[in-house]
């Protein structure tokens, strides 16, 4: 008889196996308040970074909402989810989060090449403000998912296409909330450090700074599919590991 080699388990998904627990068998019902960080990094012993990641991995769920300011609270499911192992449920949720690099690929490939072509010396100093912004507090999370946030959109403005720019602001909520998700499970593989993310979005920032309209496509196209692949890599390693 073949046997499956077992993996030990990371820290993080520990927790949010216990959490989603928690969730599944009604000790925690839609609409309850977690605690803090500290304090569920305290009842589980374990570190604030790995409290985080668990967190995150719920929200990606669409188990949990992380309200900024007001803590983190159960939202409302769907039960038949909670039949289904926590990687499952990751995995239907992945879905929808591959449809949103689909839709980041086509339209953000072809923004930076619009920019490229339009951009004035005053949108390259804005862009090039959010790169620094981005490089300056690698440290602090939050900070810098927002500082990535906003490269992407000062790119698009610099296209002068209001259209474009409608089109991402309508779907600013969603990729604020999605891309802080994805740029963690695509940090937690080896091959996407902060070092290598902030190189990508040199060359981007580089090509537009050229107008060179087809580098700048290929740039963020690449630097897009990498974060996609980065993803990928997670799951299969979630699934591996169970």
């Amino acid at each position: 008889m073949a046997y499956k080699k077992i993996k030990p388990k990371k820290i993080y998904e520990e927790v949010s196996d216990e959490i989603y627990e928690m969730i599944r068998s009604g000790s925690l019902k839609p609409g309850d308040k977690l605690d803090s960080i500290q304090q569920l990094a305290e009842n589980f012993q374990v570190g604030r970074p790995a409290v985080r990641e668990a967190l995150s991995a719920l929200s990606s769920m669409g188990l949990i909402e992380i309200k900024q300011g007001e803590g983190t609270f159960v939202k409302t499911f769907d039960p038949s989810i909670m039949n289904y192992p926590l990687t499952t449920a990751l995995l239907m949720d992945k879905e929808n989060i591959k449809h949103l690099l689909e839709v980041r690929k086509i339209l953000e490939s072809g923004t930076a090449e619009v920019a490229a072509k339009k951009r004035t010396n005053d949108d390259l100093v804005e862009i090039k403000a959010k790169l620094s912004d981005m490089q300056k507090v690698a440290d602090d999370e939050e900070l810098s998912d927002k500082a990535d946030i906003a490269f992407h959109v000062a790119i698009a403005n610099a296209s002068k296409n209001e259209l474009l720019i409608t089109l991402m602001s309508q779907v600013s909520v969603m990729m604020t909330e999605k891309m802080r998700d994805i740029r963690r499970l695509a940090l937690y593989s080896e091959e996407m450090s902060l070092k290598r993310l902030y190189q990508q979005h040199s060359q981007i920032y580089e090509a537009i700074a050229n107008r060179d309209e087809a580098g700048a496509r290929h740039a963020m196209l690449l630097h897009l599919q990498n974060v996609e692949e980065s993803f990928d890599k997670f799951i299969l390693q979630t699934i591996e590991g169970i």
